[in-house]
């Protein structure tokens, strides 16, 4: 009579061990959590009072003939006339109810100007993403695969310029070329495709350089481990070996920094979004740093660590997931 082959069930032995692997990760996770937390807070303070160094905002809103007893009133009502630490203890107050303040500017709550520019800095930034993965990818892999050879050599050139060029440059070069010589894009403007190429290629052409570099690198590493090479012995052919098995093995950095060039895509928009006149959170912040309206500067430069730091948040636990070597090791 023939053995049924059945599951082998749980022993009590691997239920202290499961609690253990989960205690583990809760732990991790409450420990990076509360050092996001310090993080922000940092920022946020560090925010509040060096955006106080730019000058007066008062003498930007009103005009340069404006009498004293003017500058006063205004800054009276801006709630600017108040001990700096009373003000600095109201900021903080507000943040665990996302109150920011409101605009010296445009006298609106800084939440909702905030949530009127976001949009466009996600469509950006999703735009370059898209850009960096379809291109990235396939360079790394081609590049791998070709490793030493004249086509390595040229993808390898093609990186190095662009981690070398600097974003508003390529931008500056994209518009002379494509919006004024061919006549093809517009240089600027939001609301159509057409508007989205430059800004998302210009944006994207960093990410490009830093992925596809270092697919390249992990792939090679990859493949010249002993799996690979039984793999080829059983007459897998390169392609489906490198697809299989190695891109795979390889995924753990290349995710982290994919993960990573997120937040510097989101982060990173200002120069770009300034350059095309995109109307996202980089150019508020650049608008509102002119203007020295400190309550919108303040959020948006914790817009941008908060972005970081929970980017980097995610990707830290993802490796909990990726690898469990890393796992059972925390």
């Amino acid at each position: 009579m023939s053995a049924l082959t059945l599951d082998k069930p749980p022993t009590p032995a691997d239920t202290p061990s499961r609690h253990r692997d989960t205690g583990r990760l809760l732990r991790t996770v409450i420990r990076r959590m509360g050092t996001a937390l310090f993080v922000l807070l940092c920022t946020a303070t560090v925010s509040f009072f060096l955006v106080r160094l730019s000058g007066d905002p008062v003498k930007i809103l009103l005009p340069p003939d404006a009498t004293a007893h003017q500058e006063s009133v205004l800054r009276a009502s801006l709630g600017l006339d108040r001990p700096l630490f009373t003000q600095y203890l109201d900021y903080l107050w507000g943040l665990p109810r996302l109150d920011l303040g409101d605009s010296l500017v445009y006298g609106r709550p800084v939440s909702e100007i905030l949530a009127d520019r976001l949009p466009a800095t996600i469509e950006l930034a999703a735009a370059a993403l898209a850009v960096t993965l379809v291109i990235a990818i396939p360079a790394g892999i081609f590049a791998a695969m070709r490793r030493g050879r004249r086509s390595d050599h040229t993808v390898m050139t093609g990186v190095l310029l662009g981690q070398s060029t600097p974003p508003f440059w390529v931008g500056i070069l994209l518009i002379l070329v494509f919006a004024v010589w061919l006549r093809v894009l517009p240089a600027s403007g939001y609301g159509t495709f057409a508007n989205l190429v430059l800004p998302a290629v210009t944006l994207a052409v960093y990410s490009v350089a830093v992925v596809a570099r270092l697919l390249r690198s992990s792939l090679i590493d990859v493949l010249s481990s002993d799996h690979i090479r039984s793999s080829r012995a059983k007459g897998f052919g390169p392609l489906k070996v490198v697809l299989r098995h190695g891109l795979r093995n390889a995924s753990l950095p290349v995710v982290t920094v994919i993960g990573l060039e997120v937040g510097n895509l989101l982060g990173g928009a200002i120069l770009t979004e300034r350059v095309f006149s995109w109307p996202g959170v980089g150019q508020l912040t650049v608008e509102a740093i002119s203007n020295r309206d400190f309550p919108l500067v303040q959020a948006t430069v914790l817009f941008f660590a908060a972005t970081f730091v929970v980017v980097n948040l995610l990707v830290d636990l993802s490796y909990s997931f990726l690898d469990p070597r890393v796992r059972t090791s925390r």
